[in-house]
């Protein structure tokens, strides 16, 4: 994804860690931290363009 560099970098990586190994590969981990990280960008850019329009108009 645009957002993070690999499936097992960073907070996902770093939660999952000696436990992948053991346990095997948390999927559902990855999916909902992909998930959380796209829809506060998405509010970013959305609260940013509006932010902008307000500050245009007034």
């Amino acid at each position: 994804m645009l957002l993070q560099s690999g499936k097992s970098a960073g907070l996902s990586g770093s939660i999952a860690g000696a436990g992948e190994q053991i346990f095997g590969k948390k999927k559902g981990l990855d999916e909902i931290l992909n998930r959380f990280s796209m829809a506060f960008a998405t509010l970013f850019v959305l609260t940013s363009v509006l932010m902008l329009f307000l500050e245009a108009r007034g």
